[in-house]
């Protein structure tokens, strides 16, 4: 998988009006790394270093971080049906960034929608206390009541604000998209990849013990309220960060861990980095589809990952069911 996501960013980065071969383009990355010189013209060069590879990079560290925080999830709570958006994180980070947008403060919107994020996670964690105490039912609750409210608030200011033109920038952004990617953005997704998430995929032992409920994690020696609250921090802040570049993109966090636990199992161990290179590789590809298939038109690739992901996870729920 790791062979397959270098190549695939390699002949995504190819792909496009500009006709640039496969090996060309790889010439080029290769000669900005200080091997060789690049084969392409300046503005060939330009076009893969400057438009396509920052925008390929960002795809796969986003695509990485929300199936590796899918996986936590799932994991945290014991429900098949978690998501990195479980504790209302996308609707926070929507409310921040739909708010900038129509300020005209794009700038801004990759701090917006993180500092949106951690308000819905800290309102959501504040909501489940309040309700009895922060066990896992409580908590998921209390994120879809978060979810609901940060939802209505955005379609509230979007109607009361939005004018023109600011209406297809918004609703671009709400579906998840990728266009426009500079290097600033693939190093937030990749920053925030390699700063919790890599933490994460050590923790994959904690996760195992929590298979069996909040008992047996115990009896293995797991201090479980710290354990799990740390692990639902440290998820929220990698959602976070690759929702603030990237808007909400559904359907990974939820889809691929299931779809490689039918080829590795249960064993975290094999589950989060098989999630998050498999993650990877389908939303560069699927972002791909989004530029190129209806060119000069580009869709959100959140239209693409739902219009793929809804039927996979159907099927994948029909394994379940049928015991395989």
């Amino acid at each position: 998988m790791a062979a397959v996501l270098v190549l695939s960013i390699t002949a995504a980065a190819a792909v496009g009006p500009a006709d640039i071969s496969v090996a060309d383009a790889f010439g080029s990355m290769l000669s900005h790394l200080g091997i060789g010189t690049s084969p392409l013209s300046a503005l060939q060069d330009g076009i893969i270093w400057e438009l396509r590879l920052p925008r390929v990079l960002t795809a796969a560290a986003v695509g990485a971080g929300l199936a590796v925080s899918g996986a936590v999830m799932q994991a945290l709570t014991r429900n098949a049906l978690a998501d990195p958006y479980l504790l209302g994180l996308s609707s926070g980070a929507s409310l921040g960034a739909v708010c900038v947008l129509l300020l005209g403060l794009q700038l801004l919107l990759p701090l917006a929608a993180f500092i949106g994020a951690l308000a819905a996670l800290a309102a959501t964690l504040l909501l489940a206390r309040l309700a009895g105490g922060l066990t896992p039912s409580r908590t998921v609750l209390a994120g879809v009541a978060v979810s609901s409210l940060g939802s209505s608030l955005t379609s509230l200011v979007i109607f009361w604000t939005a004018t023109g033109d600011s209406y297809r920038n918004i609703l671009g952004w709400l579906l998840g998209s990728l266009s426009g990617t500079q290097w600033s953005s693939a190093g937030i997704a990749a920053g925030a990849l390699l700063a919790v998430g890599i933490p994460l995929l050590a923790a994959a032992r904690l996760l195992d013990g929590f298979a069996f409920g909040d008992d047996a994690a115990s009896a293995l020696g797991i201090h479980v309220p710290a354990a799990r609250w740390t692990l639902l921090a440290a998820t929220a802040l990698l959602t976070g960060a690759m929702v603030s570049v990237s808007g909400a993109i559904g359907f990974i966090g939820l889809v691929f861990p299931h779809l490689v636990r039918l080829v590795a199992g249960p064993g975290h161990r094999a589950l989060l980095p098989l999630s998050a290179l498999l993650g990877a590789v389908f939303l560069i590809w699927a972002d791909t589809a989004a530029r190129f298939v209806f060119e000069p038109r580009e869709l959100p690739v959140g239209v693409v990952t739902a219009v793929i992901g809804a039927p996979v996870f159907a099927w994948v729920l029909a394994r379940r069911k049928g015991g395989a």
